[in-house]
Protein backbone atom coordinates (compact mmCIF):
# COMPACT_ATOMS: atom_id res chain seq x y z
CA UNK A 1 0.00 0.00 0.00
CA UNK A 2 1.25 3.46 -0.89
CA UNK A 3 2.04 5.68 2.09
CA UNK A 4 0.43 9.13 2.07
CA UNK A 5 2.29 12.01 3.74
CA UNK A 6 0.23 14.24 6.03
CA UNK A 7 1.76 17.38 7.54
CA UNK A 8 0.45 18.41 10.96
CA UNK A 9 1.01 20.96 13.70
CA UNK A 10 1.13 20.11 17.40
CA UNK A 11 -1.61 21.93 19.28
CA UNK A 12 -0.61 23.77 22.44
CA UNK A 13 -4.21 24.41 23.46
CA UNK A 14 -7.11 21.96 23.42
CA UNK A 15 -9.80 24.40 24.55
CA UNK A 16 -13.12 24.67 22.73
CA UNK A 17 -12.36 28.23 21.63
CA UNK A 18 -9.00 27.25 20.15
CA UNK A 19 -10.62 24.41 18.18
CA UNK A 20 -13.25 26.80 16.89
CA UNK A 21 -10.54 29.22 15.74
CA UNK A 22 -8.67 26.42 13.95
CA UNK A 23 -11.76 25.41 12.00
CA UNK A 24 -12.49 29.02 11.10
CA UNK A 25 -8.97 29.27 9.63
CA UNK A 26 -9.36 26.12 7.52
CA UNK A 27 -7.71 23.62 9.86
CA UNK A 28 -9.12 20.53 11.55
CA UNK A 29 -8.15 19.48 15.11
CA UNK A 30 -7.28 15.87 15.79
CA UNK A 31 -5.49 13.43 18.09
CA UNK A 32 -2.66 11.00 17.35
CA UNK A 33 -2.52 8.11 19.79
CA UNK A 34 -0.57 4.88 20.10
CA UNK A 35 -0.18 2.03 22.57
CA UNK A 36 3.45 2.99 23.05
CA UNK A 37 3.22 6.77 23.50
CA UNK A 38 1.11 9.51 25.01
CA UNK A 39 -1.60 11.13 22.85
CA UNK A 40 -0.56 14.15 20.81
CA UNK A 41 -3.05 16.92 20.01
CA UNK A 42 -2.58 18.01 16.40
CA UNK A 43 -4.25 19.94 13.61
CA UNK A 44 -4.04 19.64 9.83
CA UNK A 45 -5.33 21.57 6.85
CA UNK A 46 -8.92 20.64 6.03
CA UNK A 47 -8.03 20.25 2.36
CA UNK A 48 -5.30 17.76 3.35
CA UNK A 49 -7.48 15.46 5.50
CA UNK A 50 -10.56 15.46 3.24
CA UNK A 51 -9.12 13.24 0.46
CA UNK A 52 -8.05 10.66 3.06
CA UNK A 53 -11.56 10.20 4.42
CA UNK A 54 -13.92 10.87 1.51
CA UNK A 55 -12.71 7.79 -0.33
CA UNK A 56 -13.51 4.11 -0.69
CA UNK A 57 -9.93 3.14 0.12
CA UNK A 58 -7.93 2.70 3.32
CA UNK A 59 -4.78 4.82 3.44
CA UNK A 60 -1.55 4.21 5.30
CA UNK A 61 -0.46 7.65 6.54
CA UNK A 62 3.01 8.97 7.34
CA UNK A 63 2.38 11.80 9.80
CA UNK A 64 4.97 14.56 9.55
CA UNK A 65 5.13 16.43 12.85
CA UNK A 66 7.89 18.85 13.81
CA UNK A 67 10.04 17.51 16.66
CA UNK A 68 9.00 13.89 16.00
CA UNK A 69 10.10 11.15 13.67
CA UNK A 70 7.62 10.41 10.89
CA UNK A 71 4.75 8.44 12.45
CA UNK A 72 2.98 5.65 10.57
CA UNK A 73 -0.75 5.66 11.28
CA UNK A 74 -4.26 5.22 9.91
CA UNK A 75 -7.46 7.21 10.35
CA UNK A 76 -9.34 5.57 13.22
CA UNK A 77 -12.33 7.86 13.68
CA UNK A 78 -13.80 10.97 12.09
CA UNK A 79 -16.48 13.33 13.39
CA UNK A 80 -18.61 15.43 11.05
CA UNK A 81 -20.65 18.57 11.48
CA UNK A 82 -24.31 17.41 11.35
CA UNK A 83 -25.32 20.43 9.26
CA UNK A 84 -22.43 21.07 6.85
CA UNK A 85 -21.01 17.50 6.81
CA UNK A 86 -17.51 18.96 7.14
CA UNK A 87 -14.89 17.13 9.20
CA UNK A 88 -14.63 18.73 12.64
CA UNK A 89 -12.32 16.23 14.40
CA UNK A 90 -10.35 13.08 13.66
CA UNK A 91 -8.30 10.39 15.42
CA UNK A 92 -5.12 8.84 14.04
CA UNK A 93 -3.99 5.45 15.36
CA UNK A 94 -0.24 4.87 15.40
CA UNK A 95 1.09 1.64 13.92
CA UNK A 96 4.01 -0.42 15.20
CA UNK A 97 6.05 -2.59 12.86
CA UNK A 98 5.49 -6.28 13.59
CA UNK A 99 2.30 -5.72 15.61
CA UNK A 100 -1.06 -6.73 14.15
CA UNK A 101 -3.90 -4.25 14.05
CA UNK A 102 -7.66 -4.55 13.76
CA UNK A 103 -9.45 -2.19 11.41
CA UNK A 104 -12.29 -1.83 8.89
CA UNK A 105 -11.57 -2.23 5.18
CA UNK A 106 -14.02 -1.01 2.49
CA UNK A 107 -15.60 -3.57 0.16
CA UNK A 108 -15.62 -2.81 -3.56
CA UNK A 109 -17.79 -4.79 -5.97
CA UNK A 110 -16.32 -5.53 -9.39
CA UNK A 111 -18.37 -6.10 -12.52
CA UNK A 112 -22.09 -6.46 -13.18
CA UNK A 113 -23.88 -9.52 -11.84
CA UNK A 114 -25.37 -11.82 -14.49
CA UNK A 115 -28.56 -12.00 -12.44
CA UNK A 116 -29.26 -8.30 -12.93
CA UNK A 117 -29.61 -8.89 -16.67
CA UNK A 118 -32.14 -11.60 -15.80
CA UNK A 119 -34.25 -9.12 -13.85
CA UNK A 120 -32.73 -9.66 -10.41
CA UNK A 121 -31.84 -7.05 -7.80
CA UNK A 122 -28.36 -6.66 -6.32
CA UNK A 123 -28.30 -6.36 -2.52
CA UNK A 124 -25.07 -5.21 -0.87
CA UNK A 125 -25.19 -5.88 2.88
CA UNK A 126 -21.62 -5.40 4.15
CA UNK A 127 -19.82 -2.33 2.82
CA UNK A 128 -16.85 -2.81 5.18
CA UNK A 129 -15.19 -5.85 6.73
CA UNK A 130 -13.37 -6.09 10.06
CA UNK A 131 -9.88 -7.51 9.58
CA UNK A 132 -6.68 -8.15 11.51
CA UNK A 133 -3.25 -7.99 9.91
CA UNK A 134 0.23 -6.48 10.11
CA UNK A 135 0.59 -2.85 8.98
CA UNK A 136 2.51 -3.93 5.88
CA UNK A 137 -0.39 -6.18 4.81
CA UNK A 138 -3.22 -3.64 5.16
CA UNK A 139 -5.25 -3.74 1.91
CA UNK A 140 -6.61 -0.51 0.42
CA UNK A 141 -9.91 -2.26 -0.16
CA UNK A 142 -11.39 -5.75 -0.56
CA UNK A 143 -12.46 -6.35 -4.15
CA UNK A 144 -15.22 -8.88 -4.83
CA UNK A 145 -16.01 -10.02 -8.38
CA UNK A 146 -19.78 -10.37 -8.76
CA UNK A 147 -20.00 -10.97 -12.51
CA UNK A 148 -20.93 -14.66 -12.15
CA UNK A 149 -23.72 -14.12 -9.62
CA UNK A 150 -27.09 -15.28 -10.90
CA UNK A 151 -30.50 -14.80 -9.28
CA UNK A 152 -30.38 -16.54 -5.89
CA UNK A 153 -26.56 -16.55 -5.72
CA UNK A 154 -24.73 -14.87 -2.84
CA UNK A 155 -21.25 -14.31 -1.42
CA UNK A 156 -20.54 -14.79 2.28
CA UNK A 157 -17.59 -13.83 4.47
CA UNK A 158 -16.38 -17.45 4.38
CA UNK A 159 -15.99 -17.16 0.59
CA UNK A 160 -13.35 -14.41 0.91
CA UNK A 161 -9.71 -15.35 1.28
CA UNK A 162 -6.95 -12.72 1.48
CA UNK A 163 -3.31 -13.65 2.00
CA UNK A 164 -1.96 -12.60 5.43
CA UNK A 165 -5.28 -10.96 6.36
CA UNK A 166 -7.78 -12.48 8.80
CA UNK A 167 -11.42 -11.45 8.39
CA UNK A 168 -13.11 -11.15 11.79
CA UNK A 169 -16.75 -10.98 10.73
CA UNK A 170 -19.02 -14.00 11.22
CA UNK A 171 -18.17 -16.50 8.48
CA UNK A 172 -21.85 -16.95 7.63
CA UNK A 173 -22.54 -13.22 7.22
CA UNK A 174 -23.75 -12.38 3.73
CA UNK A 175 -21.85 -9.67 1.88
CA UNK A 176 -23.81 -9.49 -1.36
CA UNK A 177 -26.54 -11.39 -3.18
CA UNK A 178 -28.79 -11.20 -6.24
CA UNK A 179 -32.44 -11.66 -5.30
CA UNK A 180 -35.68 -11.93 -7.24
CA UNK A 181 -37.38 -8.63 -7.91
CA UNK A 182 -40.46 -8.46 -5.74
CA UNK A 183 -43.63 -7.34 -7.47
CA UNK A 184 -46.54 -6.44 -5.21
CA UNK A 185 -49.86 -6.95 -6.96
CA UNK A 186 -52.99 -5.24 -5.73
CA UNK A 187 -55.89 -7.54 -4.98
CA UNK A 188 -58.86 -7.02 -7.36
CA UNK A 189 -61.73 -5.03 -5.87
CA UNK A 190 -64.96 -7.07 -5.86
CA UNK A 191 -68.46 -6.01 -4.82
CA UNK A 192 -67.94 -7.76 -1.48
CA UNK A 193 -64.65 -6.02 -0.71
CA UNK A 194 -66.06 -2.68 -1.89
CA UNK A 195 -68.93 -2.96 0.61
CA UNK A 196 -66.48 -3.87 3.36
CA UNK A 197 -64.40 -0.79 2.63
CA UNK A 198 -67.46 1.47 2.44
CA UNK A 199 -68.97 0.17 5.70
CA UNK A 200 -66.13 -0.97 7.95
CA UNK A 201 -67.03 -2.90 11.08
CA UNK A 202 -66.20 -1.06 14.29
CA UNK A 203 -64.36 -3.50 16.56
CA UNK A 204 -63.41 -1.12 19.35
CA UNK A 205 -61.65 2.07 20.21
CA UNK A 206 -57.88 2.27 20.04
CA UNK A 207 -55.74 3.32 22.98
CA UNK A 208 -55.24 6.79 21.53
CA UNK A 209 -59.00 7.37 21.30
CA UNK A 210 -59.59 6.07 24.81
CA UNK A 211 -56.89 8.38 26.13
CA UNK A 212 -58.43 11.39 24.37
CA UNK A 213 -61.85 10.61 25.86
CA UNK A 214 -60.40 10.27 29.35
CA UNK A 215 -58.69 13.66 29.01
CA UNK A 216 -61.95 15.26 27.78
CA UNK A 217 -63.73 14.06 30.94
CA UNK A 218 -61.15 15.70 33.20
Amino acid sequence: MEKIKLEANERKSISKSSRKTLRKNGNVPGIFYSKHSSPIAIDVLERAINPLDFTSKTHLISLILQGHEDLDCIIRDVQFDPVTDRIIHFDLLGLTKGEKIQLEIPVQLKGTAAGIKEGGVLQHFLHKLDVECLPKDIPEHIEIDITELKIGDSIHVKDINITDVEILNNAESMIVMVSHQKVVEEAPVTEETAETVAEPEVIGKGKAEEKEEEEDKK
